[in-house]
């Protein structure tokens, strides 16, 4: 069997670069070939793509039209690119969890601004505030790691980071308070949980180990598992890493991940998610 691992051509920091030799490793061990290639090795003019050999490609970047161009060659993609569309936008993700029927915090996608125009009136805001109380949170649509995520405390300071996201859409979501500064990354493939980390930090309310955040192994509840399940479900992921947080009246799913940066759940659980993913490759492709 041969595989194609396609990666990002800008993401070359040795955090992606460690996560990339799971992969290797993983397929090395089952006697697959890997071919690591980035995003620009496949280069070509639109109507001139020949895709690579191989028997299936894990799909680690977001770039959607390269995907499109693999698998209408008939590449198989773990994940698929509707999969990685759905996660990599948070309105699409809330929407698709909304009519799975998966609990999420209430949503509102602000209206559609251009990036040479910006968020220059903030007249949503005030239709906003019939559904969400302050504070609540604001998200750029496409960001990872927490980096694209803010509190907004009051009417000024929500006008404030709508703005400071120039072209940037965003959506806006009611703030789980009780869950502040805490979540579960519970990882999924297939439609088994391997492994679940408990993350949390004092100093801010997003619990994201790049910011600053703890971990701990965790073991989740029956109700909790099952979510994170079906929001996997939802979007149709082979694997992925769902943000589980800790509401009042049960877990709410706040992201789906389509490409989860697994090092740290190896080092809180030992569990090597690489591993888990190539081995449901192989039983899907038989």
């Amino acid at each position: 069997m041969k595989g194609l691992l396609l990666v990002n051509s800008f993401l070359k920091t040795a955090k992606f670069g460690d996560l990339y030799r799971f992969f290797v490793n993983a397929c090395k061990a089952r006697g697959i070939a890997l071919d690591v290639r980035s995003s620009d090795a496949l280069y070509a003019p639109v109507g001139d793509f020949d895709a690579p050999d191989c028997d299936f490609v894990l799909f680690w970047d977001k770039d959607l039209r390269l995907g499109t161009r693999l698998e209408q060659c008939g590449r198989r993609l773990f994940n698929s690119v509707r999969t990685v569309e759905l996660c990599d936008d948070k309105a699409l993700t809330a929407e698709v969890l909304v009519a799975s029927g998966v609990r999420t915090p209430l949503t509102l996608i602000a209206p559609k601004t251009y990036s040479n125009v910006g968020y220059t009136d903030s007249a949503f805001l005030t239709r906003a505030e019939d559904y969400l109380s302050y504070p609540y949170v604001i998200k750029h649509r496409c960001g990872s790691f927490g980096a694209q995520v803010f509190l907004a405390r009051s009417r000024d300071e929500a006008a404030k980071i709508c703005k400071d996201a120039g072209g940037n859409e965003v959506i806006l979501q009611d703030f789980i308070s009780e869950s502040a500064g805490r979540d579960l990354r519970v990882n999924v493939v297939g439609n088994e949980i391997c492994g679940v980390i408990y993350r949390y930090n004092d100093a801010d309310f997003r619990s994201n180990i790049t910011l600053g955040g703890k971990m701990k192994p965790f073991a989740p509840d029956r109700e909790t598992a099952e979510l994170a399940l079906a929001a996997a479900r939802a979007v149709g992921a082979d694997y992925a890493g769902v943000d589980v947080l800790f509401g009042r009246d049960g877990p709410i799913v706040c992201e789906v991940n389509a490409s989860p940066h697994f090092k740290t759940t190896y080092e809180c659980t030992g569990i090597d998610l690489a591993e888990k993913i190539v081995g449901h490759i192989v039983q899907t492709l038989g």
